[in-house]
């Protein structure tokens, strides 16, 4: 893969793009409903939270904002300039591996769970689900191929 005066792959850099597409998407709609938690921002009837435990989208909204919107613009962001995680960097299902790149699967996983829940909850699937369950897959495998695996092992990063 064809690499850049910094060393990063242009997978790399699809990989950063993914993440902060999901996360200024995820900031716009969480913040929506966080201002409008009876969803009338993003024209949601409330009708849709019938088979939960939610009277209002309030706190879909908070799980939104900062799950799915702030935590992949921060990974992003950590993957952009490599430097270790101020919290959660050794949690790691791969210890070879930086922080970032860990949870940069992690998040591929969450997107993919919260998508597979709203849809059971919603009793229907619609095509955003489907997108954003795409979305995720996309995250994992971005993460997941050698080059980009290469650029941010441990031992990778503290060559540069």
């Amino acid at each position: 893969m064809t690499e850049t005066n910094n060393g990063k792959t242009i997978s790399c850099f699809i990989l950063i793009i993914l993440h902060f597409f999901l996360g200024v998407g995820a900031v716009f709609g969480g913040g929506a409903l966080i201002l409008s938690p009876d969803g009338t921002l993003l024209h949601m009837p409330l009708e849709l939270l019938k088979y939960t435990a939610f009277d209002s989208f309030l706190i879909p909204g908070i799980i939104l904002f900062s799950v799915l919107g702030l935590y992949p613009i921060y990974i992003a962001f950590l993957l952009i300039f490599e430097k270790p995680m101020l919290i959660g960097e050794r949690i790691r299902f791969d210890s070879s591996a930086s922080g970032a790149w860990n949870h940069s699967l992690y998040i591929g996983f969450l997107l993919i769970g919260w998508i597979t829940i709203e849809a059971y909850l919603m009793h229907d699937i619609v095509f955003i689900h489907v997108f954003y369950i795409f979305l995720g897959l996309a995250i994992q495998a971005v993460t997941v191929l050698p080059s980009v695996k290469k650029h941010y092992s441990i031992s990778g990063l503290g060559k540069r």
